[in-house]
């Protein structure tokens, strides 16, 4: 059977706002059960273990879709999210592939974590798939591989400027994730704002936005099997 290990944000401040984030329900759900569906096993993992935040606007019935509401009745995963593994305890060696959710959050833990840092570079170097969406590739800002940017020269996606800004979080945000994927070498493109869109390179999968979630677990489902 194969293994996947999930990693969320554990952070739930959004900048000096005042304002709550975490991770986005759909682009933990969306792929959990599409993966879980076909028989991968999942663990979940978040730098501070234990329940990570949710970001309330993720849980807004405006949000709501066939996964989120599946999940609201599924108390087997609130329970394990409810306990989470302790980043710095879980080994590269006990999965398949490595998968994070976006969410806001992201940007301001994993994008910086020595432990989610490490974690992608010995997924990557030991041939396993590395998969991230919406905000989630901000994790990827200060991966490298033999010293060089892992996202230089390949095909990325990730949440796009103008979707940050129609959200109103440009002057919020640590980084703009379209403005680092390039800057660090990363071939980014897109597709029109909040429709799915992935794209893989290799072992690499990245998706743009909450509606890509599906698209970027079907191409890791592909890629373990």
């Amino acid at each position: 059977m194969k293994k996947v290990l999930f990693v969320v944000t554990s952070h739930d401040k959004l900048g000096d706002t005042g304002e709550k984030t975490g991770f986005w329900i759909e682009e933990l759900v969306a792929p959990y059960y599409e993966l879980a569906d076909n028989g991968v096993q999942i663990d979940i993992a978040s730098p501070l273990g234990g329940q990570p935040p949710i970001d309330p606007k993720s849980a807004d019935p405006s949000s709501a879709t066939e996964d989120t509401k599946r999940f609201d009745n599924d108390t087997a995963l609130q329970s394990k999210l409810k306990q989470t593994l302790k980043l710095a305890d879980v080994k590269q060696g006990d999965y398949d592939a490595v998968f994070y959710p976006g969410g806001h959050g992201p940007l301001w833990d994993l994008a910086n974590d020595k432990n989610s840092i490490a974690l992608i570079e010995s997924f990557y170097t030991n041939n396993k798939p590395v998969a991230f969406v919406c905000h989630a590739p901000g994790a990827l800002k200060d991966v490298k591989v033999n010293g060089e940017y892992l996202v230089k020269g390949k095909k990325v996606t990730g949440f796009t400027n103008s979707e940050e800004e129609a959200v109103g979080l440009t002057k919020v945000v640590p980084f703009l994730l379209e403005d680092v994927l390039k800057s660090n070498g990363g071939i980014y493109s897109k597709a029109a704002d909040w429709n799915p869109y992935a794209v893989e390179d290799g072992l690499l999968i990245t998706g743009q936005n909450p509606a890509s979630s599906k698209l970027v677990a079907e191409k890791l489902l592909k890629k373990l099997n």
